[in-house]
């Protein structure tokens, strides 16, 4: 149905007043009546107020959705022509390449969901079935730019494009992560054009949140921490728009990293709070938020609060139940064990650097040796940060001996990673071992090896 926008505006201020009425008779938020119909918020924030002319089949949803028994579409009975399309946040600019088509890097690809723990976005952790490869690749042209997917296609395409997040999510943690940059932020700008030529479905809006958090990790491993930072922003806005927890608070985390990489703790603190709230109810969230307060407290030198919630990480680790296992299979078994030593030997380690406290040192030695036992050899990137955090922790120790047996070895290989975490670390390594020890001659030689300038592609 068509709406008037020539109707005298009193006309749409009682039409948003009886959509307000017939909202919080339904006991919902502006907020969740968006995500119900589709469109963002601001939206039906105008709407009500009567700023705003309802856009074309908007007010039958609305009408239907909250029993309004046909009244919402009785104050918008004439025809007229259609309105300027909503606002939604998929609308806004976005950051990273937006070339006319992208290869498309795949070496794995499953014949049924859920893979590596995700399921269909659609239909839950039921298995569902994937496109083969062939027919993947003709579904994700149709997302290009001027191509629109022909109705029926949706739940191949949607399939094809967790599959394609499974994959894109192993392969960023691997050492040739970079190749698959352009590929993902290709897809978001697809996705965001898809979402402005008509109704952005929901599954895609969710699809999106993690896409963006895996192309703001690869900016963020090339030093671009402003890219970042707006793709974990575009994320974070279609993560909310899509009602995702899950994703909101594995945007947080990444956001927690990219704060303490900068040295802001407020924000690494505040991005931990942020997730503590996200659902309290499961045990994945508040692990995960736990990690992060113990690592931003860490760096406000808080010794208290973060062995707290070091300690209250263990415990939410111990507490995953099947639901938990299911939303985040990651965090379960030797994954799990991986992550929450990772992250307690980091928090103790930058404790240990502040304090000065070589017992809080020995402990953190002692936790990222297990970690570094525990990473697979695919992910040989988080191997060559972890012994180099733990070189770290052996210098807080006042072990420059131990540090740099540890370090030496990987050094070189450490430098020409390209990826700002690994240098963040190797360089904060050799600044401590100069400062303290750099008398020592194998300590000198360490800190005075020719490194290579980093030029960030």
């Amino acid at each position: 149905m068509a709406t008037d926008t020539t109707r005298d505006p009193r006309q749409w201020h009682e039409f948003g007043r009886r959509l307000r009425d017939w909202r919080r008779r339904a006991g919902l938020t502006q907020a969740q009546l968006g995500l119900r119909v589709g469109y963002h918020h601001s939206l039906i924030s105008k709407l009500e107020s009567g700023v705003r002319v309802p856009p074309a089949g908007l007010v039958d949803r609305l009408d239907d959705f909250l029993g309004a028994g046909g009244e919402l579409v009785a104050l918008c009975r004439e025809p007229a022509h259609e309105p300027d399309p909503p606002q939604r946040t998929l609308l806004s600019v976005l950051p990273g390449a937006a070339a006319e088509r992208a290869e498309l890097a795949i070496r794995f690809w499953p014949t049924t969901l859920p893979a590596d723990g995700l399921g269909c976005p659609l239909h839950g952790p039921v298995e569902c079935p994937v496109p083969d490869l062939a027919t993947a690749r003709d579904l994700l042209a149709l997302i290009g730019p001027g191509r629109t997917p022909p109705r029926g296609t949706e739940p191949d395409l949607t399939h094809a494009l967790t599959a394609l997040l499974a994959e894109y999510t192993r392969l960023s943690l691997e050492s040739h992560s970079d190749t698959i940059l352009e590929s993902v932020e290709w897809l978001l700008h697809a996705l965001a054009r898809l979402g402005e030529r008509g109704e952005p479905a929901p599954a895609h809006v969710r699809l999106a949140a993690y896409f963006a958090a895996i192309a703001g990790r690869l900016r963020l491993h090339r030093g671009r921490r402003a890219l970042s930072m707006a793709w974990f922003g575009h994320g974070l806005r279609n993560a909310d728009l899509g009602g995702d927890v899950g994703a909101r608070v594995r945007l947080l985390a990444e956001l927690t990293a990219l704060a303490r990489l900068d040295g802001d703790v407020d924000t690494a603190l505040a991005c931990g709070r942020a997730m503590a709230a996200a659902d309290p109810g499961r045990a994945w969230t508040a692990t995960l938020a736990d990690l992060a307060l113990a690592r931003g407290h860490a760096l406000a030198g808080d010794d208290v609060e973060c062995l707290r919630h070091l300690a209250g990480a263990e415990r939410g680790l111990g507490r995953l139940d099947e639901r938990d296992r299911l939303e985040v299979p990651w965090l379960a078994g030797s994954m799990g064990r991986l992550r929450v030593d990772s992250a307690a030997g980091g928090a103790l380690r930058d404790l240990a650097a502040l304090t000065g406290d070589r017992a809080l040192a020995r402990r953190a030695v002692a936790v990222t040796a297990e970690a570094v036992d525990l990473v697979p050899e695919r992910m040989r990137p988080a191997y060559l940060l972890l012994v180099l955090r733990l070189a770290d922790a052996h210098a807080c120790a006042g072990e420059p001996d131990a540090a740099v047996a540890v370090a030496e070895p990987v050094a070189r290989e450490a430098e020409l990673a390209g990826r700002a975490t690994i240098s963040a670390e190797l360089g904060g390594l050799r600044a401590r071992l100069g400062r303290r020890w750099g008398a020592v001659p194998e300590v000198r030689a360490f800190t005075a090896e020719q490194r290579p300038h980093t030029t960030w592609p």
